[in-house]
């Protein structure tokens, strides 16, 4: 059961590790680490270090290339001007 344990511990640092020093892992744009934006507004954003160099903001109705980057990562707006999706693309 110890060893679990410990196993455990060493895989989430791991996962940790993958934004390590505010960069994403290569062919990663850092999103799973920032579902935490979800919901909230701009002023959720002021104090943050992005994982990646590419980052688009998405309002809604914005046009938008459709090509696929998964080191771009975007962050998403609804109508509200609240976050609704982080995702890499």
């Amino acid at each position: 059961m110890r060893q679990w344990a410990l196993s455990a511990a060493v895989l989430g640092l791991a996962a940790c590790d993958m934004v390590a020093g505010g960069r994403a892992a290569p062919g990663d744009c850092g999103a799973a680490g920032l579902q935490s934006l979800v919901g909230q507004g701009d002023a959720a954003l002021a104090a943050i270090t992005f994982p990646v160099d590419a980052v688009r903001f998405i309002e809604p109705g914005m046009a938008v290339t459709q090509d696929f980057n998964p080191e771009r990562l975007n962050i998403i707006y609804d109508e509200a001007g609240l976050i609704a999706e982080v995702k890499c693309g």
